[in-house]
């Protein structure tokens, strides 16, 4: 239990510097300061985690453990040093769905562990994949993750998902957690890959206004 202790909290540390960087990123392109490259990072590492915790009622991962905050400004200072491009960009794009798997299953994980039923378990999980990008999205201008086709709420949902389903049938918590990552990482890296989308509504749209 103690090594798989160690492991979930290397991923989440993992997947906050992920989240932290991209956040970052999202400020180079606005050529913000250094200090709103901090604030992008922190709030984009943190923020999922945050407000899980803050629906599930309990303490907020980040204030007792600082180290989750520090992870990110180390990620805005690495991005404001080195610089980005299509490169980086690229990269940041593979670590940012490694770090959205880690994160729906840890999420998860952590929400089922507090005792929170499975549906919303798997809620909690999506959240805390998704709502940094969210926040990200939101302050730089640029269109929300949760408004393009693009396979990615889906992954989250479907790894957190088989995380709970494999963990109520019994399975060892490291076994459903390692399924629900390499399922969720599977289909973002598909997205990525080969454009997968989810389909659109089929319906008319809306009248013409007169």
């Amino acid at each position: 239990m103690d090594a798989l202790a160690a492991t979930l909290t290397g991923l989440d540390y993992a997947a906050v510097a992920v989240f932290g960087a991209s956040g970052a990123l999202g400020a180079a392109r606005k050529k913000h300061d250094i200090i709103t490259f901090g604030f992008f990072a922190a709030v984009t590492g943190v923020g999922g985690g945050t407000l899980r915790d803050l629906l599930i009622g309990a303490p907020v991962f980040w204030v007792g453990r600082p180290g989750y905050v520090a992870v990110c400004l180390v990620a805005a200072l690495a991005i404001w040093i080195f610089g980005w491009g299509r490169t980086r960009d690229r990269l940041l794009l593979w670590l940012d769905a490694i770090g959205m798997a880690a994160y729906a299953v840890v999420g998860a994980l952590k929400a089922s562990s507090l005792g929170v039923p499975p549906f919303s378990a798997v809620v909690m999980g999506v959240l805390t994949a998704a709502f940094g990008g969210v926040i990200r999205d939101v302050l730089a201008g640029e269109p929300s993750v949760l408004l393009r086709r693009e396979l990615y709420i889906t992954p989250a949902l479907l790894g957190a998902a088989v995380f709970v389903g494999l963990d109520a049938l019994g399975l060892s918590a490291l076994a459903s957690g390692l399924a629900g990552f390499v399922v969720a990482f599977a289909l973002r890296a598909g997205a990525i890959v080969f454009g997968w989308q989810a389909p659109g509504f089929p319906g008319r749209g809306p009248p013409p206004e007169a």
